[in-house]
């Protein structure tokens, strides 16, 4: 795929590509939709993402091509352009990116072209749109010789999100995509940014994934919906505690005070944000000891929690995760993301994966009318130069 990239950069842009990197896409394992109510999540990145290639212009113009979205053909702009534009589609993640670096960085002052590649299949819910913010931002870094940490470059994706593309998501998918870690899973406080490494080993089992194959746009989604729910059972909380968010409350406290919440729907979104944050804790606590059998109730659990309370699943992912819960040999399974469309995840025994796929397959393509996608990848590490 890369030499093909290489030569493809070449006759594109009449010049040879100066740098190349490789940015992960994600999986969270559990802690779905509290990483912008301050709680913990647990993802990892995995072996698919998106590769780019970039070389500097000596004008003021940006190139952007994606192998993915040929028909779109070569997306330009100047420096002096750098506005949010319908037309430009995909390539406005990265122009968000470029708009900001541009504001910080006095000697971004010429284009450049960049190629891109991805194998994360589109509107999977793998984090493809935060795997190209970093990795652009770190092609555009190794262009200029920026001293840009890590940590900043997650939280300027985690800007391009909410500010330039209009979604409100935390920082679960930036901070993954930017600090993974090969063969481990990754445990972050959303609320202070502390975050441990934790080896995904599951000694006779691995994750699935499984795809419904129904494609998902995060912004037009019910995301921000869901945030702002979240935001009104907090802001009804205050009235009796003294909390900045929703991840600082356990379920027994949320159980004392949860009469404060007059409307019924917010009453269970503020509940699946709390119990999800305890469920990632105790995930966190189970798979540190190998008790694989309780990581999967939790599994089952989050999912419950996020169809019944959260009610972001829908009749895909429920089918995939429902149908693979009862399947001989799996622990447990979940959607994961953002949800209404996109995947879910299963903890299945290495020796039953073709029976989660024959019988999640079978049953998917009776109740939906087409076939789910399966992955098995491994666990990477986060954004890195080629």
């Amino acid at each position: 795929m890369l030499q093909g990239m290489y030569e493809k950069f070449e006759s594109l842009f009449d010049v040879k590509a100066e740098v190349g990197a490789f940015a992960p896409g994600r999986i969270n394992l559990i802690g779905e939709h509290t990483d912008y109510n301050g709680g913990y999540v647990f993802p990892a990145a995995i072996e698919l993402g998106t590769y780019g290639l970039a070389s500097q212009r000596t004008d003021r113009t940006i190139c952007l091509y994606s192998n993915n979205f040929e028909d779109i053909g070569i997306v330009s702009f100047t420096l002096d352009e750098l506005v949010y534009n319908d037309q430009h589609d995909w390539a406005n993640y990265p122009k968000g990116v470029v708009k900001y670096l541009n504001e910080q960085f006095d000697n971004i002052d010429h284009g450049f072209n960049i190629l891109i590649e991805g194998n994360i299949p589109n509107g999977a819910s793998l984090s493809s749109s935060a795997s190209i913010e970093l990795l652009t931002g770190w092609l555009i870094k190794r262009l200029f010789n920026l001293e840009l940490e890590r940590l900043q470059l997650i939280k300027l994706g985690q800007v391009v999100e909410n500010k330039f593309m209009g979604v409100n998501s935390g920082i679960m998918d930036q901070f993954i995509i930017g600090m993974g870690k090969a063969e481990h899973a990754l445990l972050l406080d959303t609320a202070t940014l502390d975050f441990e490494y934790v080896p995904a080993k599951f000694g006779d089992y691995v994750i699935s994934i499984m795809n419904t194959n129904k494609r998902r746009s995060l912004t037009e989604s019910k995301y921000n919906e869901r945030r702002s729910e979240c935001e009104m059972a907090l802001s009804q909380l205050q009235q009796k505690l003294e909390v900045d968010s929703l991840g600082e409350l356990s379920l027994t406290e949320f159980d004392t005070y949860k009469s404060l919440i007059s409307d019924d729907v917010i009453r269970r979104r503020a509940k699946h944000a709390i119990s999800e944050n305890e469920r990632t804790k105790l995930a966190h606590k189970a798979l540190t000891e190998n008790d694989f059998e309780q990581f999967g109730e939790l599994l089952n659990a989050s999912h419950k929690s996020l169809k019944d309370d959260y009610e972001v699943t829908g009749i895909e992912l429920d089918t995939l995760a429902e149908t693979a819960q009862q399947v001989d040999g799996v622990l447990g399974a979940r959607m994961t993301g953002a949800g209404f469309a996109g995947c879910a995840i299963a903890l299945v025994d290495k020796q039953r994966i073709q029976r989660l796929e024959d019988e999640v397959s079978k049953a998917y393509i009776e109740k939906i009318g087409y076939a789910p996608s399966f992955y098995h990848v491994g666990i990477s590490d986060g954004v890195k130069s080629l």
